[in-house]
């Protein structure tokens, strides 16, 4: 038997993103200053997609475009891969494993971007899922 934490337990609240119009030099500097891997992109502020650091190594710098004249939503990734607040830590972790994703954006029901949570965030909690477990063990729960 899982746990019963959800990502809207442990998810990260202040994350970053930009509207979809913004020049791609924007997305990288937010990136920098906010020291950050990845920035979700919204239109009218429900996530649309994500620019990741790759994306702009592979679709603007080794294509030599100008990052300047071109607009997040030409580069960012989509359709957007994200999760709920109530879903199953376990069922997150399985989805990242499944699609080789790092991340997803956490949405509320009307696709208006809530938190993001990382295979760092779930693995900063899996002692507490071990403990959890064992406890459930010695109760005769699992």
């Amino acid at each position: 038997m899982g746990s019963e934490i959800r990502v809207g337990d442990i998810m990260k609240k202040d994350v970053i993103s930009i509207e979809e119009t913004a020049p791609v030099t924007e997305v990288a500097k937010l990136m920098k200053s906010h020291d950050v891997g990845s920035i979700v992109v919204a239109k009218n502020e429900k996530a649309e997609g994500i620019i990741t650091e790759k994306d702009i190594i592979h679709k603007i710098v080794a294509e030599g475009a100008d990052a300047s004249k071109i607009n997040a939503e030409k580069v960012m990734s989509s359709p957007l891969k994200v999760v709920r607040p109530a879903t199953k830590l376990e069922e997150a972790a399985s989805m990242m494993r499944k699609h080789g994703l790092k991340r997803f954006p956490v949405v509320g029901e009307d696709n208006r971007l809530v938190g993001m949570i990382s295979e760092g965030d779930i693995m900063g909690v899996f002692p507490s899922i071990v403990d959890l477990l064992e406890e459930r063990a010695e109760a005769g729960l699992v």
